[in-house]
């Protein structure tokens, strides 16, 4: 019996090693695709109001998009840590190709919100913007 006693205590010791290593495993994984922002997206709506067309793009963090004739570009993007509502915002920077006034640089330079568009309104005569997603 002693001899069953001293292999459960070696045994138990390297299941907690596996576990704490396990975990120390996952916890890093998660840190490292939150802080970098090479790995996030964000996924706007994009509606034509002359066609009514409708348009998906998802947009890597950092990186110009050109659509037609508007520049989009996503500085930052941060889901909410809430479970009960969550909230998705961006900062987004939105340059109009055509509009050759130069005392305005940005058509929208600002945070967005997906649950309330109409709090920060991208105001422009031929599109309208809506962030659908974060990741």
């Amino acid at each position: 019996m002693t001899k069953l006693a001293k292999n459960t205590i070696p045994g138990k010791s390297k299941l907690f090693i596996f576990f704490l290593f396990l975990f120390y495993l996952i916890n890093n994984s998660n840190i490292s695709a939150q802080e970098n922002p090479e790995n996030n997206y964000i996924e706007i709506k994009i509606l034509d109001k002359v066609s009514s067309k409708n348009n998906v793009l998802k947009i890597k963090i950092g990186k110009e998009y050109k659509f037609k004739n508007l520049i989009i570009k996503s500085l930052k993007c941060k889901n909410s840590e809430f479970d009960d509502n969550p909230e998705t915002t961006a900062y987004i920077q939105v340059r109009d190709l055509n509009n050759k006034n130069n005392d305005e640089v940005f058509v929208f330079n600002g945070w967005t919100f997906a649950s309330s568009p109409t709090v920060r309104p991208f105001d422009h005569p031929v599109y309208d913007i809506w962030l659908t997603k974060c990741y």
